[in-house]
């Protein structure tokens, strides 16, 4: 019997490694998702409609120097899973627009021993102040998974939620390009794709 419980045990924690996840790896697309930046230059995104100038790409890192205007993708998304890797200096701030600006996920340096607004990292601007601070330190790279589901926005930053099934009042506003706020600092992304939900 005591063999019999060994070999269980040992088997279940065997099974368990088999499913656990590995770390995401750098320019690797999950599966079921795309690319929607290939670490190499920018093709499909434009800054005001225009080429970009301000945004630049070195060693698979995607860069805003601080000036100039915001960054979109040049295709448009209803709903869809998000998947960012992002880092921001020392008084950062940045975000990710959802439909074309319609709201954005607040990518901001705040204070983590003052209450949360929607101006806080993880939150949605103007909208709602995100559950709790889940942001790491500045110079860190942070992940976020953005869900827009049925019109419903559920934001996981560094495996905490943030926002939980958040009913957006969108308008006319069905679909929009993914962008990149500009705010007059530096901000740094990479590894951003996208899978698209049924409508």
């Amino acid at each position: 019997m005591r063999t019999y419980l060994a070999c269980f045990v040992v088997t279940l924690g065997v099974a368990n490694m088999a499913i656990a996840q590995e770390p995401a790896k750098d320019h690797v697309t999950p599966e079921g998702f795309t690319s929607l930046f290939n670490g190499k230059d920018l093709t499909g995104w434009l800054q005001q409609g225009k080429t970009p100038t301000n945004w630049t790409v070195e060693n698979g890192v995607l860069s805003f120097n601080g000036k100039g205007g915001d960054l979109r993708h040049t295709e448009k998304f209803s709903n869809f899973i998000l998947l960012i890797d992002w880092k921001i200096p020392k008084g950062g701030n940045s975000g990710v627009y959802l439909r074309g600006g319609a709201t954005q996920v607040e990518i901001n340096d705040g204070d983590p021993t003052k209450p949360t607004s929607n101006a806080t990292s993880g939150g949605l601007y103007p909208d709602k102040a995100p559950i709790k601070h889940a942001m790491k330190s500045p110079g860190e790279w942070n992940h976020y998974e953005i869900r827009v589901d049925k019109g419903l926005i559920t934001v996981i930053l560094n495996g905490e939620k943030t926002i939980d099934a958040f009913e957006k009042k969108w308008g006319n506003t069905k679909d929009g390009p993914i962008g990149f706020q500009s705010h007059g600092t530096l901000v740094h992304y990479k590894n951003i794709y996208i899978k698209k939900l049924p409508d």
